[in-house]
């Protein structure tokens, strides 16, 4: 039996998530929908409000998993981290962190991908369509860091 071909790519799922109704809570979306547009292979693009118990079955299977949201604090423009598994998870509601959901996906599938948080920092969260000009700007930013693959090897801010 030969062994298995070693892939020269990995397999990136990114998760864009947020609400877009509430202006620059929608970045992590936005982004989303920037890298879905460039068509990249072995990129899977995830967009939702928020992140759900089953997205652990797909964080399990990929080699990178990359979590883009907005953030309501820290340093003007893009943050970009590494995120760990929790140690323990507590399941009391159906929205749940990354570190969670790496957790489910060690605990109950036996994977835990790299992965990183990109965090676009949102200055109006208010009701209403939208993004505010400096997070729109950082939008194609962040894409940019993504595909060129500069999140996965980043461990400082951006």
């Amino acid at each position: 039996m030969s062994p298995p071909l070693k892939r020269s790519r990995p397999r990136v799922l990114v998760f864009g998530y947020g609400n877009p109704g509430r202006q620059d809570d929608g970045a992590g979306p936005a982004v989303a929908e920037a890298l879905e547009r460039m068509g990249l292979p072995d990129v899977t693009v995830w967009i939702n409000d928020q992140l759900t118990i089953e997205d652990s079955i797909a964080i399990a299977t990929a080699d990178v998993v990359c979590f883009v949201d907005a953030a309501r604090t820290g340093r003007a423009g893009i943050a970009v981290h590494p995120v760990q598994a929790a140690e323990t998870v507590e399941v009391a509601s159906h929205a749940l962190s990354p570190e969670a959901l790496l957790a489910i996906a060690r605990d109950h599938f036996g994977a835990v991908p790299p992965a990183y948080m990109v965090a676009l920092r949102g200055h109006r969260f208010g009701l209403g369509e939208g993004l505010s000009p400096r997070v729109a700007a950082n939008v194609a930013v962040a894409a940019g860091l993504i595909r060129r693959g500069v999140v996965m090897a980043a461990d400082t801010p951006a």
